[in-house]
């Protein structure tokens, strides 16, 4: 088995660096213009921005565990998967849009673990919806992350789909 094509490679690489920054740079703008600021809404509230620092993980779950537990949970055991998904993605030379969605996980991933060791928080600040019927307020490393579940959905359920013959 040979190594992922070049061009899947560099399109995991590409999406490493493009959600990591963009993380970076929304969530320092969410620090510096929503951190004190009163919520801001488009689109016909269709979008609001509003500023959260998340203790816990998504939809804030675990923010009401004790510290010593959301290191564990959050911290370590983040940590640990988020490697053991880049590895078995390298080890296993995944590539198109299993090693796509990989990529995505882990570089979203990352970039909310580097918060929560740095500060012990993840900021978020994206809230979507139309009336009452709204999202839970997130960031794009998450946005990058629920993209890799889905990428890694579809590769499962293509690749179970095919029909192996031998010759």
């Amino acid at each position: 088995m040979g190594f992922a094509p070049r061009s899947s490679r560099l399109l995991a690489l590409l999406a490493c660096l493009a959600t990591v920054g963009c993380d970076r740079v929304t969530k320092h703008a969410a620090v510096t213009l929503l951190a004190d600021a009163q919520d801001r809404s488009f689109l016909a509230d269709t979008v609001r921005l509003s500023y959260a620092e998340n203790t816990g993980g998504f939809l804030s779950l675990g923010a009401d565990l004790p510290v010593e537990r959301r290191l564990v949970v959050f911290t370590i055991i983040t940590g640990v998967l988020l490697v053991t998904l880049a590895a078995a993605a390298i080890h296993r030379r995944w590539a198109g849009a299993r090693l796509l969605g990989a990529a995505l996980i882990v570089s979203g991933g990352a970039s909310n673990w580097i918060d929560r060791v740095a500060v012990g928080s993840v900021v978020d600040f994206l809230n979507l919806g139309i009336g009452p019927v709204r999202t839970g307020i997130f960031n794009v490393a998450d946005v990058a992350i629920m993209a890799g579940v889905v990428l890694l959905m579809v590769a499962a359920r293509t690749s179970a789909g095919e029909i192996v013959t031998s010759d």
